[in-house]
């Protein structure tokens, strides 16, 4: 409304598995952006609890009713962490919005460092992590995301996809255009802009508990990447529907070639199974490939929500009740 100070920062943190970190999480929020230059205590923390089994939410709403700078949206059903983080930046006000994990293996002291790089003149900045406390399969897979995001997406070589990253306001409402079902921010984000820095920050331990985010959903996500975001796989299996038919051609002629000029057609069982397996196993391939895209626009074109809130508190600056 005309007449209200404008808040200056939004810090949107999708929830799961998280009842025993929340409640410092936003201790140290609070000691940090009280006192950051350029907050100075305008601020809001959105809580998504995204259908944790957990008391995840019994904790945000405890938070929510003790803190006013606190506001919580729990999800009625599973969407997943960049679909939660959509609920959040639909109701997100400030100028600026950062993301981070619920785990504090993002340390909120860094906050500051990325609203130094964004008061540059940057619309997007990634925190850039020196180690990484994670298990060998995820540090692995996500150099291995990284690589495949340069080529889907023309990400920056550089440039680490972090989930603990800052951007401005006019960044998070073209995010918000996205109506489809399969989110990736980073995907996203890298459509709208490439006015983007990084700062390199460290990575903690988690705080308690164990992740609740296995090789199901890093799969999950991967898929999304590559399929939401780029024509790539679909290019890359015709190309190799061409390669095997090609071969299957010279083959053939070379069979041809055989017959007339020394006329001797071996037995070849064996090669011709393994043939026809190869032939049937890229053909299945080409066919899950082009199912996996048929059924994003099938659940796109029957407006499948991105997400469904059950139930909010505290103080949400926006009317908006669900993401359809």
């Amino acid at each position: 409304m005309e007449g209200e100070p404008v808040l200056k920062l939004s810090v949107v943190i999708p929830a799961y598995g998280s009842e025993l970190t929340l409640a410092e999480l936003v201790r140290q929020l609070e000691v940090v952006l009280s006192a950051a230059p350029g907050v100075m205590g305008s601020y809001e923390i959105i809580l998504v609890c995204d259908h944790s089994p957990d008391k995840t939410w019994d904790v945000i709403k405890q938070l929510a009713v003790t803190r006013p700078k606190v506001a919580g949206i729990l999800l009625r059903m599973n969407a997943g962490q960049h679909n939660a983080l959509m609920a959040g930046f639909a109701r997100a006000a400030g100028d600026i919005v950062v993301t981070m994990d619920d785990d504090l293996q993002h340390s909120p002291d860094d906050i500051p460092k990325l609203l130094d790089k964004i008061a540059e003149g940057h619309d997007v900045v990634y925190a850039r992590f020196k180690n990484r406390n994670h298990a060998a399969w995820k540090v692995a897979g996500s150099k291995f995301n990284n690589r495949i995001a340069a080529y889907l997406m023309k990400k920056p070589a550089d440039l680490y996809l972090s989930p603990f990253r800052a951007f401005k306001s006019a960044i998070c409402r073209d995010i918000l255009t996205y109506s489809g079902p399969y989110v990736y921010v980073d995907g996203l984000i890298l459509s709208f802009t490439r006015n983007i820095a990084s700062v390199e920050v460290d990575h903690f331990e988690r705080f308690a508990g164990t992740s609740r985010y296995g090789l199901k959903k890093s799969i999950s996500l991967w898929l999304k990447m590559a399929t939401s975001f780029s024509l790539v796989p679909l290019r890359l299996t015709s190309l190799l529907g061409i390669v095997v038919s090609g071969l299957g051609f010279l083959f053939a002629f070379l069979l041809i070639l055989q017959k007339l000029t020394i006329d001797v057609m071996p037995a070849g069982w064996a090669s011709l199974i393994v043939a026809v397996l190869v032939i049937g196993g890229v053909q299945l391939l080409a066919l899950g490939v082009l199912g996996e895209y048929l059924g994003r626009v099938l659940l796109t074109i029957n407006s499948r929500p991105q997400y469904v809130i059950g139930e909010t508190i505290g103080t949400l600056t926006s009317t908006q009740d669900q993401k359809s």
